[in-house]
């Protein structure tokens, strides 16, 4: 572990008890809401680092799981507490707005910076390809149970018993797609980029350590944030939507996507376009479904795929946008621009709920 890791973990624990003194002293909503969400974003980060070092020594396939089950665990630990409070549409919304803020806004950024910086950027297409079908087909799965609901066809009085089969037949889906890329299918993984540096890796008991120590601290900080974000939302007047789509998302999401816009920036496009695009697909295939079925054993409130006309339709134009733009397998900083664009202006539709 080099002297910046440990600084940045020092930081984060930090970071961490602030907002543990914050929640417990019943301070300032606002404040502790923010503190927690940059606390959430750093352990995030620290998850992901030791995700990493541990699947270095245990080979590309336990890479590949580890960082499918472990990457979304704050936002998974957030889902949980925001069921057990109440807050179903806060999750459904923060849940669609981790696909966009992928599709839309992280794409987008890494587009367009790296564009500026490299020129027209080529990748090999088939990865992007690839997921880029498998998200058409969640979304396809997504818009069934919410058009059956609008058009009040017979299934929409079996609404639940429709959400758990669909949740099962997507995680299947997902599981069937990490198969192959753990098996390592050139039509569906990137090559990482050669690192010109090579680190030292982390000690097998440290990794652990730290592994299960943020992972428990991540648990902590997801309570905590969720006790903030109701009286914040009152007090700044933020709807629950526009929280959820947006500012829950983002806290999330943050340090673990500022990944993918780096290796654009450096011209690692190839790598950069699977991470991001990825990390949309194991939204909408693991995360959703896995929450969908434990909001039945919770308590609280009960998660559905049913979701507002707008969110659908939202959804559906950041899959289909961002489907387009990478189908051609190069990029070019304008259609970074277009996809932060249309983000934005979803973003703003949501404002008042």
């Amino acid at each position: 572990m080099n002297k910046k890791e440990k600084i940045f973990i020092a930081i984060c624990i930090a970071v961490t008890v602030i907002a543990g003194f914050l929640n417990y002293t019943h301070a300032n909503a606002i404040l502790s809401f923010i503190i927690s969400a940059c606390a959430l974003a750093s352990l995030a980060k620290i998850v992901g680092d030791a995700t990493e070092q541990l699947g270095k020594r245990l080979g590309p396939a336990a890479t590949g799981i580890l960082q499918s089950a472990l990457g979304n665990l704050p936002e998974l630990f957030v889902g949980i507490f925001a069921l057990r409070a109440g807050l179903s549409k806060v999750v459904q919304a923060a849940l669609i707005g981790s696909i966009l803020g992928n599709s839309l806004l992280v794409l987008g950024l890494a587009i367009f910076l790296g564009g500026l910086k490299n020129g027209t950027q080529r990748f090999v297409s088939e990865p992007p390809k690839m997921m880029a079908t498998l998200m058409i087909l969640a979304l396809a799965g997504l818009a069934i149970p919410t058009l059956t609901h609008i058009f009040h066809t017979p299934g929409a009085t079996h609404i639940n018993q429709m959400d758990i089969f669909l949740a099962i037949v997507l995680l299947i889906i997902f599981l069937a797609s990490l198969f192959v890329s753990l098996k390592g299918d050139s039509s569906f993984v990137s090559p990482k980029p050669e690192s010109t540096n090579k680190k030292n890796g982390w000690p097998l008991a440290t990794t652990i350590i730290v592994l299960i120590l943020a992972g428990a601290a991540a648990a902590f900080v997801s309570d905590w944030f969720i006790n903030a974000l109701t009286p914040t939302m009152n007090a700044l007047h933020i709807s629950e939507t526009f929280a959820g789509l947006v500012i829950v998302a983002i806290a999330g999401n943050a340090i673990e996507n500022f990944v993918g816009i780096q290796l654009a920036y450096k011209n690692h496009s190839n790598y950069a376009m699977s991470i991001i695009m990825n990390s949309s697909l194991q939204v909408a295939l693991g995360l959703f479904p896995l929450l969908v079925l434990l909001s039945f054993v919770l308590g609280g409130s009960v998660l559905s795929f049913v979701l507002a006309p707008m969110l659908l339709v939202s959804l559906a134009l950041g899959v289909i946008v961002s489907a387009f733009i990478v189908m051609d397998g190069e990029s070019i900083w304008l259609e970074g621009v277009a996809l932060i664009g249309l983000y934005l202006l979803i973003a703003a539709a949501f404002w008042w709920g």
